[in-house]
């Protein structure tokens, strides 16, 4: 039989008895005994600052409008269609103007479309904006059964770019978005006209694993991107506990709403060292809520950590060669980034910022999409 092709329109309306029950155990949510000295909301040495998650779950508890953030969310056409036997859900923002470009925007973990919330707006004048969330995240659930990794996803955005009647497009990708944005321009090279990439110094962590280790670098050199590699490598108890242990983590971050908050809005401090110390002063802290009350009321902590474990066993690489224009925007810019990365400067287009940082579009949106319209004009 062949698959359901419709795209069915989508509203958000999440039942009240569900918005009570969060706040019933917020109010209810069992804390661990302060252990003495910790007491610096910004200190993230060992992870979320316990008085920092108690001020921002208190927050979340009688402060954050949920409601209100779901009429701004639902301001925007949504979808969902099955792809393969999955459901996913999908942000469709139709530009005015009739040779608008395509865009599918490619987001990752702990993001969603939330993400890109206010990008839309500053790109809807150019682009035909398209936001699909990957299976087991937000809406895109329940998960149809085991299997769904990056490149089964990649396909199923492809279909999903077919159904919409686009033939042709662009496609942006930070994190998780920067595998199936690539991996769409080396399958799909006749369909995809670009890929622009939003990234930050965290990349570096990944050389001499996904990505070779550079050669030649100095002494200066050398020191940053080790310096970056340990941060980085201090960081990963996530990455492989949802890489191995999905389930085990997800059964706590389903049935505790202050476990899911700390699971993510860890991953939104800063990394700079500069002005701003906290998660909430990088990103606005009803847009971060937003995003994290998105995973508690779908139960996507669980689902989402699965997308780690079937990459993580799937030998497939994060990035594929393509021949297909490629556009870079580096945030938190260290001086090393490109010879590191890019050493050959193949990249055609290639930005640094010092402002912002791993989620761009939440951190410093009109440079993303400043970056983003000057890429795709470029090329065009």
């Amino acid at each position: 039989m062949d698959e359901n092709k419709a795209l069915t329109p989508f509203r958000i309306d999440i039942p009240q008895a569900d918005v009570d029950d969060l706040r019933g155990r917020l109010a209810r949510a069992r804390r661990p005994v302060p252990v003495p000295g910790r007491d610096d909301r910004a200190d993230f040495s060992r992870g979320i600052p316990p008085v920092y998650l108690k001020e921002l779950a208190e927050y979340w508890r009688d402060g954050f409008d949920w409601r209100e953030q779901e009429a701004r969310l639902n301001e925007y056409d949504q979808f969902t269609t099955v792809v393969d036997g999955q459901r996913f859900h999908v942000v469709h923002v139709r530009s005015t103007n009739p040779r608008a470009t395509p865009l599918l925007l490619n987001h990752g973990w702990p993001g969603s479309f939330v993400e890109y919330q206010r990008l839309i707006p500053l790109l809807a004048d150019e682009f035909h904006v398209v936001v699909p969330s990957p299976p087991g995240f937000g809406f895109s659930t329940p998960l149809s059964g085991t299997g769904w990794e990056l490149a089964r996803t990649t396909e199923a955005y492809a279909e999903i770019m077919t159904r919409l009647g686009y033939a042709r497009f662009g496609a942006h990708g930070t994190d998780i978005g920067s595998g199936t944005a690539g991996r769409l321009a080396a399958l799909y090279p006749e369909r995809v006209i670009g890929t622009h990439i939003g990234s930050d110094p965290r990349l570096l962590g990944f050389l001499g694993e996904k990505f070779p280790y550079p050669e030649g670098l100095s002494e200066e050199e050398t020191a940053l991107v080790e310096a970056v590699r340990a941060e980085d490598a201090a960081d990963r108890g996530y990455l492989f506990m949802q890489e191995h242990r999905p389930d085990t983590i997800g059964a706590a971050l389903t049935d505790s709403p202050v476990g899911q908050l700390a699971w993510i809005a860890e991953k939104f401090r800063p990394r700079n060292g500069g002005a701003h110390r906290t998660p909430d002063e990088t990103v606005d802290r009803d847009q971060l809520l937003t995003n994290i009350s998105l995973y508690w009321f779908t139960r996507s902590g669980e689902s989402s950590a699965q997308f780690y474990y079937e990459s993580a066993h799937s030998g497939i690489d994060l990035a594929m060669a393509s021949d297909v224009p490629s556009g870079w925007a580096v945030f938190d810019a260290r001086p090393v980034m490109r010879r590191a990365v890019d050493p050959w400067k193949a990249i055609g287009h290639w930005s640094e910022f010092t402002e912002g940082g791993h989620f761009p579009a939440m951190e410093a949106t009109e440079l993303l999409a400043g970056d983003i319209r000057a890429f795709f004009r470029d090329i065009s």
